[in-house]
């Protein structure tokens, strides 16, 4: 993945050689500027990936031949790469973290030319599974203890996606996924029921219901509406459940995958409750998103659990997360920080300058989160004394806090180009 970057990174890397600049440490945070959908947050994910990217980072010779033959790099600057490893410190929110706009998630600190160079990945890996992981949790939140599944392995746009999506739905909140590698890699639960094709390969439904009981007798959750779900698919699933019922098995349940959900899952659920099944769950998928979950619990529907795919694995209201990868500080021959600016007239593009840290507070009556607070590394905060939060942009709104904790939210990844990061969300 080495040449996984974008080309500027190469030519700015060459640049800072020529101009002496190689050795000078930087900073650069790694952030994003609004919530996706409009939300109230969202959850940082991706680091694992990251620190694998980072710890394998090297140019071999077919690298090297490639950019000699671009005629365009300097000899130096190519012997540069061919010895080159990650030196510097990287520090980051973990996983799972609620986030807020314009808090660093990921910091470098690293010689020039190194921390360009991370640009791209660290930015493409923090942004899709941040993305992810907060389209799942919206989701997770409007099924109000429900358990969800992430479904949406064959609409990824491609297979990094599709694993990597599942791994961040999964820290999100999602109880399992339909992608059995993210399960191999990562210890994801891979989950699954039957497809439409098992109930259209036998002769009749009730056949097809049978013979999968009669395999996963354990694990039992029939498909109902490949051919029509009040008529056929409900009557034989509790028949199967209860020829199951008299070898001491209950069925799990059933699931519906297309239709007018909110009705269907009512009478599918008197339908069980009249046959003595009040125990089997009831399933529910088909392009669901946060929307649709919230509007099915309003109508009253009876579901238990939703799988959820397309709308999920592809963030489709809101495809993409906006991180950005900005310098806010350089180090002098000294070691003295000198903080580093970008303005522009559009005042959410101004980049805080400085070497910083987060922290959140939290009420120590309630145990909640109060809001997070923006400092410069160094900085403490007395939380013996009151203190005041203003917005950042807004900044004549504000709100004095007593009777609070201060926690910090950056942890180490890399110290002195080695991991030291143990995650605490071991996926």
């Amino acid at each position: 993945m080495t040449m996984l970057c974008d080309f500027y990174e190469l030519t700015m890397g060459n640049g800072y050689l020529k101009a002496g600049f190689q050795d000078r440490i930087t900073y650069f945070d790694v952030y994003f500027r609004s919530v996706p959908d409009g939300g109230g947050y969202a959850i940082a994910a991706g680091l694992d990936q990251l620190i694998d990217y980072i710890e394998d980072l090297h140019f071999d010779q077919q690298d090297i031949d490639y950019l000699r033959g671009r005629g365009i790099f300097c000899e130096e600057f190519l012997d540069y790469l061919a010895n080159f490893h990650f030196s510097g410190d990287i520090y980051a929110v973990p996983e799972g973290t609620p986030v807020f706009p314009k808090e660093p998630m990921v910091v470098v600190r690293a010689p020039a030319i190194e921390a360009q160079l991370l640009e791209t990945f660290a930015l493409l890996t923090i942004n899709h599974q941040s993305l992810i992981a907060t389209k799942a949790n919206r989701i997770v939140r409007a099924a109000k203890g429900r358990a969800v599944m992430e479904f949406g392995s064959r609409r990824a746009q491609g297979s990094a996606a599709a694993i990597d999506g599942a791994r961040a739905a999964y820290i999100a909140g999602c109880c399992g996924t339909a992608c059995t590698i993210s399960d191999q890699l990562y210890g994801t639960p891979a989950l699954g029921t039957m497809a439409h094709a098992w109930v259209q390969m036998f002769d009749s439904e009730y056949e097809a219901f049978k013979a999968y009981a009669e395999i996963y007798p354990d694990n039992c959750v029939f498909l109902v509406d490949t051919y029509n779900v009040l008529k056929s698919g409900v009557p034989n699933a509790i028949r199967v459940a209860k020829e199951l019922a008299e070898k001491g098995i209950r069925a799990k349940g059933i699931r519906l995958d297309s239709g007018d959900i909110a009705y269907l899952s009512v009478e599918a659920r008197k339908m069980l409750n009249d046959a003595g099944f009040s125990d089997m769950q009831i399933m529910a998928s088909n392009s669901l998103d946060e929307y649709l979950v919230r509007d099915l619990i309003v109508q009253g529907a009876q579901i238990d659990s939703f799988g959820i795919g397309e709308r999920l694995i592809t963030s489709k209201s809101e495809p993409v997360f906006g991180g950005v990868y900005k310098l806010a500080a350089v180090e002098d021959e000294n070691g003295e920080i000198i903080p580093k600016i970008k303005v522009s007239e559009n005042v959410e593009k101004i980049t805080t300058p400085h070497f910083k840290q987060v922290y959140r507070l939290f009420d120590n009556k309630t145990g909640k989160a109060l809001g997070d607070v923006l400092t410069v590394h160094d900085e403490q905060i007395d939380a013996s004394l009151p203190y005041v939060l203003f917005h950042p942009v807004y900044t004549w709104k504000q709100r004095i806090v007593t009777d609070y904790t201060v926690r910090p939210l950056r942890v180490q990844l890399f110290k002195h180009g080695k991991c030291v990061y143990l995650s605490l969300i071991h996926i």
